[in-house]
């Protein structure tokens, strides 16, 4: 394959071509200001207390899709993959005074002393390369034109065992955070941390409550991970988590807007409380270059949570190996013994997981045409972490 560019498989336009420009254009021009709803217990910091710049997200359009017509532009279809970078590019001064050098670590193995985990430290040296090499050849840049405190904001901090740990969710995340919570000696184990207590109770570090010193130094020690997880997979669990079971923040927040743009004719207890959204209605919000609302972390891409190629991972687990990948990764920073991954659902424990099957049956009911696009909006994340392109 020619270094320059990739050839995409694409039934609209054969003469399509991902460039190694555009790539490095949208590994690198990361927006800063992505609209992150999330649900209101979240609540905000006292920016009056905080040791460092107060920074200001607003809501931003993004054009990875189209209109709700779905109609494709001539030319490539790299316009629905590539996001204008919108918004300053300025930096603060003394972030841009900064050597910007968040180097991959050789992994400690020194603690892990079963042969069994063999196999295990096979397939993850392969990731790690894997991704050092789509970055070293795509992503050509020095220093990012992004914020540095935005582009740790989804990292969780373990100071005891050196650990940061990117926040994805749908990928395993909810149990992480009870993990973290244990490291951090704030619950004897995993099995009894309710999901209010990981996501509510402000237990666990984010990177970006430290200052810039504070940010760096552990970004160049500490151990950095990621678990990343197929791109439709964890768009159809988002989707069915937040939108086929009662939920008071993201029907009214985000139900009420598809429904009133996306519905024809739709009934008024419909508009009035936003619950009901069909799959085809929330692709449609995805794909719309003018949403009615803005992004939500959990069907945010990887590429623009947890900036791969510009923050270094040392380790690159998949949801799909989620247990043996987990398990690895403690032996690995020397986690107690006992202390194994939690592999329960932490919520809507009788519904079947969104696995391949379940997500075919969600794409049925999209033209071919939508599941390019779903695929188009995700195809960074499907390269950097060599998942296989999906059948459309």
């Amino acid at each position: 394959m020619p270094a320059a560019l990739i050839q995409r498989k694409n039934p609209y336009d054969q003469s399509a071509l991902v460039t190694r420009e555009k790539i490095q254009e949208h590994i690198t021009n990361q927006n800063p200001k992505s609209h992150m709803l999330e649900d209101p217990k979240d609540k905000q910091e006292n920016l009056l207390n905080s040791k460092r710049p107060t920074r200001v997200f607003t809501e931003t359009n993004h054009t990875q899709g189209e209109a709700p017509a779905l109609r494709r532009n001539p030319g490539s279809p790299t316009i629905q993959l590539i996001e204008k970078q919108q918004g300053t590019k300025i930096l603060f001064r003394k972030f841009s005074e900064t050597n910007w050098s968040v180097d991959i670590l050789p992994l400690n193995k020194s603690l892990v002393t079963d042969s069994k985990w063999k196999r295990i430290d096979a397939i993850q040296e392969k990731r790690r390369s894997f991704l050092r090499e789509f970055c070293k050849k795509y992503g050509g840049v020095s220093r990012p034109q992004s914020h540095v405190f935005h582009m740790v904001s989804r990292i969780y901090v373990e100071d005891k065992h050196k650990i940061l740990y990117c926040e994805v969710p749908k990928a395993g995340c909810s149990n992480w955070k009870r993990i973290l919570m244990v490291l951090n000696g704030l619950a004897p184990s995993a099995d009894n941390i309710s999901h209010d207590a990981v996501h509510y109770g402000k237990h666990l570090k984010k990177l970006d409550s430290f200052d810039l010193k504070g940010i760096y130094s552990r970004l160049n020690t500490y151990t950095k991970a990621v678990f990343v997880r197929d791109p439709m997979e964890r768009l159809v669990s988002a989707f069915r988590d937040k939108f086929e079971h009662p939920n008071s923040y993201y029907h009214p927040v985000f139900g009420k807007a598809i429904i009133k743009k996306y519905r024809p004719n739709a009934c008024e207890e419909a508009l009035n409380n936003g619950s009901g959204v069909k799959f085809k209605e929330f692709i449609h919000y995805l794909l719309d270059s003018h949403r009615p609302v803005g992004m939500d972390i959990h069907w945010e891409k990887v590429s623009k949570l947890c900036y791969p190629c510009l923050i270094h991972y040392d380790f690159v687990g998949k949801f799909e190996t989620l247990e043996e990948d987990a398990n690895y990764f403690l032996q690995l920073i020397g986690a107690p013994k006992e202390l194994k991954f939690p592999n329960f659902k932490d919520r809507h424990s009788s519904d079947k997981r969104t696995n391949a099957q379940v997500v075919g049956q969600y794409l049925k009911d999209l033209t071919r045409t939508e599941r390019q696009l779903i695929y188009d909006f995700y195809y960074l994340d499907y390269l950097m972490f060599n998942y296989t392109t999906p059948f459309l």
